[in-house]
Protein backbone atom coordinates (compact mmCIF):
# COMPACT_ATOMS: atom_id res chain seq x y z
CA UNK A 1 0.00 0.00 0.00
CA UNK A 2 1.78 3.23 -1.17
CA UNK A 3 -0.81 5.66 -0.36
CA UNK A 4 -0.23 7.72 3.29
CA UNK A 5 -3.35 6.77 5.55
CA UNK A 6 -3.61 6.97 9.10
CA UNK A 7 -3.71 3.89 11.46
CA UNK A 8 -7.19 2.96 13.95
CA UNK A 9 -7.24 0.92 16.77
CA UNK A 10 -10.54 -0.69 16.45
CA UNK A 11 -12.61 -3.07 18.30
CA UNK A 12 -11.94 -7.33 16.80
CA UNK A 13 -15.29 -8.39 19.13
CA UNK A 14 -18.36 -7.88 17.55
CA UNK A 15 -21.61 -6.97 19.08
CA UNK A 16 -24.41 -9.25 19.50
CA UNK A 17 -26.93 -6.84 17.54
CA UNK A 18 -26.81 -3.04 16.41
CA UNK A 19 -29.65 -1.12 14.85
CA UNK A 20 -27.68 -0.67 11.88
CA UNK A 21 -24.83 -2.90 9.95
CA UNK A 22 -22.57 -0.92 7.74
CA UNK A 23 -20.26 -2.72 5.45
CA UNK A 24 -17.56 -1.18 4.24
CA UNK A 25 -15.43 1.60 6.32
CA UNK A 26 -14.88 3.99 3.53
CA UNK A 27 -15.79 7.54 3.38
CA UNK A 28 -19.26 7.02 2.59
CA UNK A 29 -19.47 3.94 5.38
CA UNK A 30 -18.49 6.01 8.01
CA UNK A 31 -19.97 9.36 7.55
CA UNK A 32 -22.89 7.00 7.08
CA UNK A 33 -22.56 5.23 10.31
CA UNK A 34 -21.41 8.69 12.22
CA UNK A 35 -25.00 10.10 11.46
CA UNK A 36 -27.23 7.08 12.46
CA UNK A 37 -24.78 7.55 15.59
CA UNK A 38 -25.75 11.11 16.09
CA UNK A 39 -29.52 10.04 15.98
CA UNK A 40 -29.16 7.47 18.66
CA UNK A 41 -28.77 4.40 16.43
CA UNK A 42 -26.72 1.55 17.53
CA UNK A 43 -24.47 0.97 14.73
CA UNK A 44 -21.34 -1.31 13.83
CA UNK A 45 -19.06 -0.81 11.62
CA UNK A 46 -17.93 -4.08 9.38
CA UNK A 47 -14.19 -3.69 7.14
CA UNK A 48 -12.39 -6.43 5.59
CA UNK A 49 -9.58 -4.30 5.76
CA UNK A 50 -8.54 -1.39 7.05
CA UNK A 51 -11.01 1.68 7.36
CA UNK A 52 -10.43 4.19 3.96
CA UNK A 53 -7.67 1.83 2.72
CA UNK A 54 -9.02 1.84 -0.73
CA UNK A 55 -10.46 4.40 -3.14
CA UNK A 56 -11.25 6.83 -0.22
CA UNK A 57 -7.56 7.56 0.19
CA UNK A 58 -6.53 6.64 -3.09
CA UNK A 59 -8.10 9.78 -4.63
CA UNK A 60 -7.17 13.75 -5.56
CA UNK A 61 -9.64 14.67 -2.64
CA UNK A 62 -11.12 17.47 -4.28
CA UNK A 63 -14.74 18.64 -2.84
CA UNK A 64 -16.07 20.06 -5.59
CA UNK A 65 -19.35 21.52 -6.92
CA UNK A 66 -17.80 22.99 -10.44
CA UNK A 67 -18.58 20.69 -13.59
CA UNK A 68 -20.80 18.56 -11.29
CA UNK A 69 -23.61 16.64 -13.27
CA UNK A 70 -27.15 18.58 -12.13
CA UNK A 71 -28.23 14.85 -10.90
CA UNK A 72 -24.88 15.17 -8.14
CA UNK A 73 -24.81 19.22 -7.72
CA UNK A 74 -27.51 19.04 -4.18
CA UNK A 75 -25.58 16.67 -2.90
CA UNK A 76 -22.17 18.11 -3.70
CA UNK A 77 -23.29 21.23 -2.36
CA UNK A 78 -24.54 19.81 1.11
CA UNK A 79 -21.70 17.63 1.14
CA UNK A 80 -19.51 21.41 1.57
CA UNK A 81 -21.52 22.42 4.28
CA UNK A 82 -21.45 19.37 6.04
CA UNK A 83 -17.41 18.94 5.81
CA UNK A 84 -17.67 22.21 7.67
CA UNK A 85 -20.38 21.21 10.34
CA UNK A 86 -18.27 17.90 10.83
CA UNK A 87 -15.08 19.90 11.71
CA UNK A 88 -17.12 22.46 13.90
CA UNK A 89 -18.88 19.53 15.96
CA UNK A 90 -16.33 16.60 16.31
CA UNK A 91 -12.58 18.37 16.32
CA UNK A 92 -11.46 15.69 14.64
CA UNK A 93 -9.24 16.74 11.25
CA UNK A 94 -10.36 15.39 7.93
CA UNK A 95 -7.76 18.54 6.03
CA UNK A 96 -11.08 19.93 4.64
CA UNK A 97 -10.55 23.79 3.74
CA UNK A 98 -12.28 25.87 0.86
CA UNK A 99 -9.15 26.80 -0.82
CA UNK A 100 -11.06 26.77 -4.19
CA UNK A 101 -10.49 25.03 -7.45
CA UNK A 102 -8.81 26.67 -10.34
CA UNK A 103 -9.00 25.48 -13.86
CA UNK A 104 -7.34 26.59 -17.04
CA UNK A 105 -7.53 26.18 -20.62
CA UNK A 106 -6.58 26.87 -24.06
CA UNK A 107 -9.22 25.20 -26.11
CA UNK A 108 -11.92 26.73 -26.76
CA UNK A 109 -14.77 24.55 -26.40
CA UNK A 110 -13.92 23.61 -23.11
CA UNK A 111 -14.00 26.82 -21.97
CA UNK A 112 -17.54 27.07 -23.26
CA UNK A 113 -18.22 23.81 -21.97
CA UNK A 114 -17.37 25.43 -18.90
CA UNK A 115 -19.34 28.75 -19.35
CA UNK A 116 -22.31 27.10 -20.19
CA UNK A 117 -21.78 24.97 -17.12
CA UNK A 118 -21.76 28.32 -15.17
CA UNK A 119 -24.85 29.81 -16.52
CA UNK A 120 -26.36 26.96 -15.29
CA UNK A 121 -24.53 27.22 -11.67
CA UNK A 122 -25.95 30.50 -11.10
CA UNK A 123 -29.24 28.93 -11.55
CA UNK A 124 -28.47 26.43 -8.60
CA UNK A 125 -26.88 29.44 -6.39
CA UNK A 126 -23.31 28.25 -7.44
CA UNK A 127 -20.76 30.51 -7.41
CA UNK A 128 -18.01 30.22 -10.02
CA UNK A 129 -15.79 32.68 -11.89
CA UNK A 130 -14.97 32.45 -15.39
CA UNK A 131 -11.65 34.37 -15.93
CA UNK A 132 -10.48 36.25 -19.25
CA UNK A 133 -7.21 35.53 -21.17
CA UNK A 134 -5.39 37.88 -18.64
CA UNK A 135 -7.18 36.79 -15.05
CA UNK A 136 -6.35 33.12 -15.78
CA UNK A 137 -2.63 33.55 -17.04
CA UNK A 138 -2.43 36.56 -13.76
CA UNK A 139 -3.91 33.65 -11.69
CA UNK A 140 -1.92 30.47 -13.01
CA UNK A 141 1.30 32.33 -13.41
CA UNK A 142 3.27 29.76 -12.07
CA UNK A 143 2.97 28.02 -15.47
CA UNK A 144 4.70 30.71 -17.15
CA UNK A 145 2.28 30.34 -19.91
CA UNK A 146 -0.37 32.75 -21.89
CA UNK A 147 -3.82 31.00 -21.31
CA UNK A 148 -6.88 31.63 -22.82
CA UNK A 149 -9.24 31.67 -20.20
CA UNK A 150 -10.02 29.29 -16.98
CA UNK A 151 -12.64 29.17 -14.09
CA UNK A 152 -12.14 29.86 -10.46
CA UNK A 153 -14.86 28.02 -7.79
CA UNK A 154 -14.04 29.60 -4.74
CA UNK A 155 -16.44 28.01 -2.54
CA UNK A 156 -14.79 24.99 -3.49
CA UNK A 157 -12.16 22.86 -2.07
CA UNK A 158 -10.34 20.09 -0.36
CA UNK A 159 -9.91 16.95 2.14
CA UNK A 160 -7.38 15.05 3.07
CA UNK A 161 -7.44 11.46 1.93
CA UNK A 162 -5.10 10.37 4.24
CA UNK A 163 -6.96 12.11 7.59
CA UNK A 164 -10.70 11.83 6.24
CA UNK A 165 -12.10 8.34 6.79
CA UNK A 166 -10.12 7.60 9.36
CA UNK A 167 -11.25 11.26 11.36
CA UNK A 168 -14.55 10.53 10.52
CA UNK A 169 -14.83 6.79 12.08
CA UNK A 170 -12.95 8.39 15.11
CA UNK A 171 -16.04 10.47 15.67
CA UNK A 172 -18.18 7.54 15.71
CA UNK A 173 -16.87 5.49 18.12
CA UNK A 174 -16.80 8.50 20.37
CA UNK A 175 -20.40 8.37 19.82
CA UNK A 176 -20.66 4.47 21.14
CA UNK A 177 -20.20 3.15 17.96
CA UNK A 178 -18.22 -0.12 16.58
CA UNK A 179 -15.48 -0.52 14.32
CA UNK A 180 -14.14 -3.70 13.17
CA UNK A 181 -11.41 -3.79 10.79
CA UNK A 182 -10.17 -7.32 9.55
CA UNK A 183 -13.77 -8.47 9.51
CA UNK A 184 -15.24 -9.49 5.95
CA UNK A 185 -18.95 -9.57 5.24
CA UNK A 186 -19.61 -13.10 3.98
CA UNK A 187 -23.22 -12.47 3.37
CA UNK A 188 -27.07 -11.86 5.18
CA UNK A 189 -29.86 -13.57 7.09
CA UNK A 190 -33.32 -13.16 6.30
CA UNK A 191 -36.41 -13.68 8.07
CA UNK A 192 -39.50 -13.50 6.08
CA UNK A 193 -37.80 -11.88 3.19
CA UNK A 194 -36.26 -9.04 5.36
CA UNK A 195 -32.78 -8.83 6.99
CA UNK A 196 -32.24 -10.34 9.51
CA UNK A 197 -28.68 -10.35 10.32
CA UNK A 198 -25.38 -10.01 9.01
CA UNK A 199 -22.43 -12.82 8.84
CA UNK A 200 -19.19 -11.99 8.56
CA UNK A 201 -16.04 -14.02 9.29
CA UNK A 202 -15.73 -13.11 13.28
CA UNK A 203 -19.70 -14.15 13.62
CA UNK A 204 -23.02 -13.18 12.97
CA UNK A 205 -24.49 -9.48 13.73
CA UNK A 206 -28.31 -9.62 14.21
CA UNK A 207 -29.83 -6.61 12.51
CA UNK A 208 -32.74 -5.76 10.83
CA UNK A 209 -30.98 -2.82 8.57
CA UNK A 210 -27.77 -3.06 6.32
CA UNK A 211 -26.11 -0.43 3.90
CA UNK A 212 -23.96 -1.50 1.71
CA UNK A 213 -20.96 0.85 0.75
CA UNK A 214 -18.82 -1.46 -0.69
CA UNK A 215 -16.92 0.64 -3.32
CA UNK A 216 -15.58 -1.86 -5.67
CA UNK A 217 -17.22 -5.15 -3.92
CA UNK A 218 -20.69 -4.25 -4.43
CA UNK A 219 -21.90 -5.67 -7.32
CA UNK A 220 -20.24 -8.99 -6.49
CA UNK A 221 -21.55 -9.00 -2.75
CA UNK A 222 -25.09 -7.76 -4.28
CA UNK A 223 -24.82 -11.05 -6.76
CA UNK A 224 -25.14 -13.38 -3.77
CA UNK A 225 -28.16 -12.14 -2.92
CA UNK A 226 -29.89 -12.12 -6.30
CA UNK A 227 -29.50 -8.16 -6.36
CA UNK A 228 -28.49 -7.01 -9.83
CA UNK A 229 -25.85 -3.38 -9.32
CA UNK A 230 -24.41 -3.10 -12.66
CA UNK A 231 -20.52 -1.71 -11.90
CA UNK A 232 -17.24 -1.33 -13.94
CA UNK A 233 -14.13 -0.73 -12.07
CA UNK A 234 -11.43 1.60 -13.88
CA UNK A 235 -8.30 1.28 -12.62
CA UNK A 236 -6.49 4.62 -11.79
CA UNK A 237 -2.71 5.88 -11.29
CA UNK A 238 -1.95 8.96 -9.46
CA UNK A 239 1.81 10.30 -9.12
CA UNK A 240 2.98 12.14 -5.17
CA UNK A 241 5.78 14.74 -5.60
CA UNK A 242 7.64 16.04 -2.51
CA UNK A 243 7.17 19.98 -1.31
CA UNK A 244 8.98 22.84 -3.79
CA UNK A 245 10.43 25.66 -2.99
CA UNK A 246 7.80 27.55 -4.96
CA UNK A 247 4.05 27.86 -3.53
CA UNK A 248 2.25 26.69 -6.62
CA UNK A 249 -1.62 26.68 -6.64
CA UNK A 250 -3.25 24.44 -4.21
CA UNK A 251 -5.72 23.25 -7.05
CA UNK A 252 -5.25 23.10 -10.51
CA UNK A 253 -7.07 21.51 -13.52
CA UNK A 254 -6.23 21.49 -17.24
CA UNK A 255 -7.14 19.32 -19.81
CA UNK A 256 -3.08 17.65 -19.71
CA UNK A 257 -3.10 17.47 -15.81
CA UNK A 258 -4.05 17.92 -12.78
CA UNK A 259 -2.40 18.79 -9.65
CA UNK A 260 -3.63 18.66 -5.65
CA UNK A 261 -1.40 20.31 -2.56
CA UNK A 262 -2.01 17.74 0.17
CA UNK A 263 -1.39 18.67 3.70
CA UNK A 264 1.97 18.04 4.39
CA UNK A 265 2.97 20.17 1.19
CA UNK A 266 3.19 17.13 -1.30
CA UNK A 267 1.18 17.13 -4.44
CA UNK A 268 -0.67 14.75 -6.13
CA UNK A 269 -0.65 14.35 -9.68
CA UNK A 270 -3.25 12.83 -12.15
CA UNK A 271 -4.86 12.88 -15.41
CA UNK A 272 -8.40 13.66 -15.41
CA UNK A 273 -10.66 10.56 -16.45
CA UNK A 274 -7.63 8.33 -17.44
CA UNK A 275 -7.69 5.00 -16.44
CA UNK A 276 -7.58 1.08 -17.73
CA UNK A 277 -10.59 -0.96 -17.91
CA UNK A 278 -9.02 -4.60 -16.98
CA UNK A 279 -11.36 -7.70 -18.19
CA UNK A 280 -13.02 -9.55 -15.74
CA UNK A 281 -16.46 -11.76 -16.07
CA UNK A 282 -18.26 -9.11 -14.20
CA UNK A 283 -17.38 -6.46 -17.20
CA UNK A 284 -18.45 -8.79 -19.69
CA UNK A 285 -21.41 -9.25 -17.59
CA UNK A 286 -22.43 -5.56 -17.92
CA UNK A 287 -20.95 -4.44 -21.15
CA UNK A 288 -23.75 -3.87 -22.99
CA UNK A 289 -24.81 -0.98 -20.19
CA UNK A 290 -21.65 0.26 -20.23
CA UNK A 291 -20.87 0.91 -23.87
CA UNK A 292 -22.49 4.39 -23.81
CA UNK A 293 -20.06 5.37 -21.27
CA UNK A 294 -17.05 3.73 -22.45
CA UNK A 295 -17.93 5.28 -26.34
CA UNK A 296 -17.95 8.83 -24.57
CA UNK A 297 -14.52 8.94 -23.01
CA UNK A 298 -12.65 6.46 -25.38
CA UNK A 299 -9.74 8.99 -25.50
CA UNK A 300 -9.07 8.29 -21.49
CA UNK A 301 -9.74 4.77 -20.71
CA UNK A 302 -7.87 2.05 -22.23
CA UNK A 303 -7.98 -1.73 -22.14
CA UNK A 304 -6.30 -3.05 -18.91
CA UNK A 305 -4.88 -6.57 -17.64
CA UNK A 306 -5.28 -8.98 -15.24
CA UNK A 307 -4.91 -6.86 -12.27
CA UNK A 308 -9.11 -7.04 -12.12
CA UNK A 309 -9.01 -10.43 -11.96
CA UNK A 310 -6.35 -10.91 -9.12
CA UNK A 311 -8.48 -8.49 -7.18
CA UNK A 312 -11.37 -10.84 -7.09
CA UNK A 313 -13.50 -7.79 -6.59
CA UNK A 314 -15.20 -8.57 -9.97
CA UNK A 315 -16.26 -12.40 -9.99
CA UNK A 316 -19.68 -13.83 -11.01
CA UNK A 317 -18.38 -17.03 -8.01
CA UNK A 318 -20.91 -17.50 -5.44
CA UNK A 319 -19.33 -18.15 -2.51
CA UNK A 320 -20.44 -19.75 0.84
CA UNK A 321 -21.48 -18.00 3.89
CA UNK A 322 -19.22 -20.76 6.23
CA UNK A 323 -15.91 -20.58 4.26
CA UNK A 324 -13.39 -17.70 3.72
CA UNK A 325 -14.76 -15.30 0.27
CA UNK A 326 -12.62 -13.37 -2.54
CA UNK A 327 -12.66 -10.28 -0.06
CA UNK A 328 -10.64 -12.34 2.69
CA UNK A 329 -8.35 -13.18 0.28
CA UNK A 330 -7.58 -9.76 -0.85
CA UNK A 331 -8.18 -7.74 1.98
CA UNK A 332 -7.18 -4.22 0.37
CA UNK A 333 -7.42 -3.70 -3.51
CA UNK A 334 -3.98 -2.17 -4.16
CA UNK A 335 -3.23 -2.60 -7.96
CA UNK A 336 -0.42 -1.80 -9.18
CA UNK A 337 0.15 1.69 -10.88
CA UNK A 338 0.06 2.15 -14.80
CA UNK A 339 4.09 2.76 -15.39
CA UNK A 340 3.15 4.54 -18.80
CA UNK A 341 0.91 6.74 -16.99
CA UNK A 342 3.26 7.90 -13.99
CA UNK A 343 5.82 8.65 -16.83
CA UNK A 344 3.57 10.40 -18.64
CA UNK A 345 1.37 11.96 -16.03
CA UNK A 346 4.75 13.56 -14.22
CA UNK A 347 6.59 14.91 -17.43
CA UNK A 348 2.78 16.50 -18.03
CA UNK A 349 3.19 18.30 -14.80
CA UNK A 350 6.66 19.30 -15.33
CA UNK A 351 5.88 20.65 -18.07
CA UNK A 352 3.17 22.47 -17.01
CA UNK A 353 4.61 23.85 -13.60
CA UNK A 354 8.47 23.93 -14.10
CA UNK A 355 8.97 24.24 -10.71
CA UNK A 356 8.34 20.49 -10.32
CA UNK A 357 11.30 19.81 -12.50
CA UNK A 358 13.78 19.37 -9.40
CA UNK A 359 11.31 17.25 -7.24
CA UNK A 360 11.41 13.90 -6.79
CA UNK A 361 8.74 11.43 -7.35
CA UNK A 362 7.74 10.36 -3.83
CA UNK A 363 5.80 7.45 -4.78
CA UNK A 364 2.77 6.14 -6.97
CA UNK A 365 -0.64 4.10 -6.28
CA UNK A 366 -3.42 2.97 -8.29
CA UNK A 367 -7.27 2.45 -7.06
CA UNK A 368 -10.37 0.77 -8.47
CA UNK A 369 -12.99 3.45 -9.01
CA UNK A 370 -16.13 2.14 -9.20
CA UNK A 371 -18.46 3.30 -11.68
CA UNK A 372 -22.37 3.19 -12.84
CA UNK A 373 -23.09 3.20 -16.25
CA UNK A 374 -24.50 7.25 -15.83
CA UNK A 375 -22.13 7.84 -13.88
CA UNK A 376 -24.20 8.74 -11.03
CA UNK A 377 -24.04 6.55 -7.36
CA UNK A 378 -26.70 4.27 -7.11
CA UNK A 379 -28.58 5.04 -3.07
CA UNK A 380 -31.77 3.38 -1.91
CA UNK A 381 -33.18 0.05 -0.68
CA UNK A 382 -33.25 -2.26 -2.77
CA UNK A 383 -36.80 -4.01 -4.50
CA UNK A 384 -36.26 -7.26 -3.55
CA UNK A 385 -34.20 -7.47 -0.04
CA UNK A 386 -36.27 -5.20 2.60
CA UNK A 387 -33.35 -3.43 4.81
CA UNK A 388 -30.76 -3.67 2.35
CA UNK A 389 -29.58 -0.21 1.36
CA UNK A 390 -26.96 -0.12 -1.31
CA UNK A 391 -25.03 3.01 -1.58
CA UNK A 392 -22.06 2.73 -3.92
CA UNK A 393 -20.71 3.28 -7.64
CA UNK A 394 -19.80 6.67 -7.13
CA UNK A 395 -17.53 7.10 -9.96
CA UNK A 396 -14.65 8.57 -8.75
CA UNK A 397 -16.63 11.56 -6.89
CA UNK A 398 -17.72 9.94 -3.61
CA UNK A 399 -15.09 10.93 -1.94
CA UNK A 400 -15.94 14.78 -2.09
CA UNK A 401 -19.51 14.02 -1.81
CA UNK A 402 -19.27 11.41 1.32
CA UNK A 403 -20.97 13.23 3.47
CA UNK A 404 -23.81 14.05 1.70
CA UNK A 405 -24.63 10.85 0.84
CA UNK A 406 -23.73 9.63 4.35
CA UNK A 407 -26.38 11.78 5.50
CA UNK A 408 -28.98 11.41 3.04
CA UNK A 409 -28.47 7.27 3.73
CA UNK A 410 -29.15 8.23 7.44
CA UNK A 411 -32.29 9.90 6.25
CA UNK A 412 -33.92 6.55 4.43
CA UNK A 413 -33.16 4.64 7.06
CA UNK A 414 -34.75 6.47 9.83
CA UNK A 415 -37.35 7.95 7.63
CA UNK A 416 -36.42 11.21 8.17
CA UNK A 417 -36.85 14.11 5.28
CA UNK A 418 -33.72 13.48 2.91
CA UNK A 419 -31.82 16.50 2.94
CA UNK A 420 -32.44 16.39 -0.99
CA UNK A 421 -34.06 14.48 -3.51
CA UNK A 422 -33.39 11.16 -3.18
CA UNK A 423 -34.97 9.78 -6.75
CA UNK A 424 -32.08 10.58 -9.46
CA UNK A 425 -30.37 7.71 -7.05
CA UNK A 426 -32.52 5.19 -7.17
CA UNK A 427 -30.92 1.91 -8.30
CA UNK A 428 -33.45 1.11 -9.78
CA UNK A 429 -32.90 2.94 -12.37
CA UNK A 430 -30.03 0.64 -13.99
CA UNK A 431 -32.90 -1.76 -15.15
CA UNK A 432 -33.19 0.84 -17.87
CA UNK A 433 -31.80 2.26 -20.79
CA UNK A 434 -28.05 3.50 -20.52
CA UNK A 435 -27.89 5.37 -23.90
CA UNK A 436 -28.22 9.70 -23.30
CA UNK A 437 -27.65 9.29 -19.57
CA UNK A 438 -23.61 9.30 -19.08
CA UNK A 439 -22.80 11.64 -16.99
CA UNK A 440 -21.58 15.05 -17.99
CA UNK A 441 -18.68 15.89 -16.24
Amino acid sequence: MNQPLRALETSPTLPASADVVVIGGGIVGVFTAYYLARRGLSVAVVEKGRIGAEQSSRNWGWCRQQNRDARELPMATKSLELWEQFAADTGEDTGFRRCGLFYLSNDEAELSGWARWGDFAKTAGVTTHMLSGQEATQRGAATGRVWKGGVFSPSDGTADPAKAAPAVAVAFMKLGGSVHQNCAARGIEREGGRVSGVVTEAGTIKTRTVVLSGGAWASSFCRQLGIRFPLATVRQSIVRVAAVGQRLPDTLHTKGVSVTRRSDGSYTLAISGRGRVDVTPQLLRFAPQFLPMFAKRWRNVFPGGLEGIRGGHETLSRWRLDAPTPMERVRILDPQPDARAVKQTYDRAVELLPAFRDARIANAWAGFVDSTPDGVPGIGEAANVPGFIIAAGFSGHGFGIGPGAGHLVADLVTGAQPIFDPAPYRPGRFDESAWGKVADF
